[in-house]
């Protein structure tokens, strides 16, 4: 789930930079979000980057080192967090709008071999009752940590994955139901691999 993808990066910024404030905390947490945001565009290849990402969050941490800016510490801590995300995506289910069915062999796309990884399958699959788990057991630690706005927000990104680890396979079955009575002027607005994977 991109919450907690977002709240690992959350935890990760009060690790680094306890005393940082919001800024390292923002930042690391739009960096756990932010290769989710290629979902309906070639997901989990055209944001999702474990190669690259990973030797850009080295440098960027270098960088930070040495200059001991906030921004250049926030910098590191985003592109970190979007390492992170991209390679723990490994671990998960595959790309099939049922990953429950286990029958996609691709995970995340690795553009520096130019091919596709495998899906591991340690957390079945995106809102699978261990994503929630995995989530809440970083998001509850940062829960306890912050105050004011990053505490709700927090407490909002837990109460999303509890909503949506519940609703998961309905809300499957809710799309398919449009998709398949959705006039054609309409699909044309959808992404095709939602259309196919529902017809």
């Amino acid at each position: 789930m991109a919450t907690t993808h977002a709240l690992i990066g959350v935890v990760l910024a009060l690790v680094v930079a306890p005393d940082g404030g919001l800024l390292p905390v923002a930042a690391a947490g739009l960096g756990g979000l932010f290769p989710d945001f290629d979902l309906y565009v070639a997901h989990r290849k055209t944001l999702h980057f474990p190669v690259y990402f990973s030797l850009a969050a080295f440098v960027a941490a270098a960088v930070a080192a040495l200059v001991a800016s906030p921004v250049a510490l926030a910098v590191a801590l985003f592109l970190a967090a979007a390492a992170i995300h991209s390679v723990m995506d490994i671990f998960g289910g595959g790309l099939e709008l049922k990953p429950w069915e286990a029958t996609s062999d691709r995970a995340v796309y690795d553009h520096f071999n130019g091919r596709w990884l495998a899906p591991k399958r340690w957390i079945r699959y995106d809102g699978a009752p261990e994503d929630f788990l995995l989530g809440a057991v970083f998001g509850i630690p940062a829960l306890l940590v912050l105050s004011g706005t990053a505490q709700t927000v927090v407490a909002l990104a837990l109460a999303v994955s509890a909503a949506y680890s519940l609703l998961r396979k309905a809300l499957v079955e809710v799309a398919e139901r449009l998709v398949g009575t959705a006039p054609p002027e309409l699909l044309v607005y959808v992404p095709e691999r939602f259309v196919e994977d529902f017809r």
